[in-house]
């Protein structure tokens, strides 16, 4: 059976360009190494069948790739009939990638090989008690999770770090990252450049998640997908057919900064994000009459062996959520929303609740869904995101030191 085809264009390349002899070897080279990631382990003839070139372009190309530490034997096939064949797969080995996730609570890290394997990785207490603590917090935890991995800091081809508010390009910082005081400091993240001694990408933690749930989650084949990142934040990751949506200066799905209405007494309602997230939970419940001190997770646990007023508090949570939802679906018309996060994690208390709320609020009406992939889901994004930077810068300076 054929199997859909990746495109042919490698890295660096446009289809506008004049041909020549290189660029085809290239794309042939670059077409071949995709298809071999997507579709598992294949041999010369299936992968000649597969793409429409000939068996001597395809063992030319595979001896290229093979030259260029970018492709390994995997085994041999045996058929029932006619000669043995030798499978080949994209080698591991070739680059390594590094993600992180930045929480208030905690900090997580992890390494993989360029098939997306994750070789080592770390889930410590965020511990800092200041932006440049945490900084250096970050670093220690990578370099140690490098370590672990084998790896030399030079050995890992791109990091990405997912965080809390939106990347300013031009101040070198991040915006709106209310949950980490002092986290939208200039400098900060080339502090953690320097330290990881290698090139960083800074990523929205909702994009990350949308990002990762989309590759390997509950938003595998969605058309417009929308990830509800629920923490000591509250935000939102939106993916159309494929595609992040980010926006003009990054700030798409910032829906925590949503203003509520004026409550009736003349003050200000808020914004979603303080009356949603982590600390809106804790404050309800207090209000309600549950003892402290609390965390968002005791009052979900309480609600769960069945206390009324840790119910009655995750109630009030799941009705502000949905009036997110109800936003989301004006703006933006989603197939599917995917409820995660440390506080979206709990689905399991939130969904129903949630969409009786939304019923009352709004004749559009998405389809919801826990998230499949859990805590770990920012930290996959960083890591899918990673490597969707890596593979064809690895694949361009390979194949250059080769040729």
């Amino acid at each position: 059976m054929s199997r859909h085809l990746p495109t042919a264009v490698p890295p660096g390349a446009s289809p506008a360009q004049p041909w020549n002899r290189q660029r085809l070897r290239s794309n042939n080279e670059w077409l071949l190494l995709e298809l071999l990631r997507t579709g598992g382990p294949s041999s010369r003839a299936q992968l000649a069948r597969d793409t429409g070139l000939s068996k001597p372009t395809v063992s030319a190309a595979l001896a290229a790739l093979e030259q260029a530490g970018l492709v390994r034997e995997a085994g041999r096939f045996v058929p029932e009939r006619g000669r043995t064949a030798v499978l080949y797969e994209p080698d591991p080995a070739a680059g390594h990638v590094l993600g992180v996730d930045i929480g208030r609570a905690r900090l997580r890290v992890a390494v993989a090989d360029l098939t997306g394997r994750i070789v080592a990785r770390r889930d410590v207490p965020n511990k800092g008690r200041s932006a440049n603590a945490v900084a250096d917090a970050v670093v220690a935890a990578a370099r140690e999770t490098t370590a672990e991995a084998g790896l030399a800091a030079r050995e890992i081809v791109h990091a990405v770090i997912g965080t809390p508010g939106v990347w300013d390009e031009e101040r070198r910082g991040v915006r709106y990252a209310t949950s980490l005081p002092g986290w939208g400091r200039r400098g900060l993240f080339d502090r953690i450049a320097a330290g990881l001694e290698t090139a960083i990408t800074v990523g929205n933690d909702a994009n990350l998640a949308a990002h990762g749930e989309f590759t390997l989650g509950a938003g595998r084949g969605s058309r417009m997908f929308a990830y509800l990142l629920v923490g000591t934040g509250l935000g939102v990751g939106v993916v159309k057919d494929g595609e992040l949506l980010s926006g003009a200066h990054g700030a798409a799905g910032e829906v925590g900064l949503v203003p509520l209405p004026v409550r009736p007494d003349g003050e200000p309602g808020g914004t979603l994000e303080q009356t949603a997230a982590a600390d809106a939970v804790v404050r309800t419940a207090l209000e309600l009459g549950m003892r402290g001190p609390l965390t968002a997770k005791q009052v979900f646990e309480a609600a769960r062996a069945g206390d009324p007023l840790a119910a009655e508090a995750v109630q009030r949570a799941a009705e502000q959520l949905a009036y997110a939802v109800a936003v989301l679906s004006a703006v933006l018309d989603p197939d599917l929303v995917v409820l995660g996060g440390g506080i979206g994690n709990s689905a399991d208390l939130l969904l129903e609740p949630l969409e009786r709320a939304l019923h009352r609020l709004t004749p559009l009406r998405p389809r919801l869904a826990p998230s499949e992939l859990g805590e770990e889901v920012v930290l996959l994004g960083a890591v899918a995101t990673a490597l969707d930077i890596a593979r064809p810068e690895v694949f361009e300076r390979r194949s250059a030191l080769a040729g």
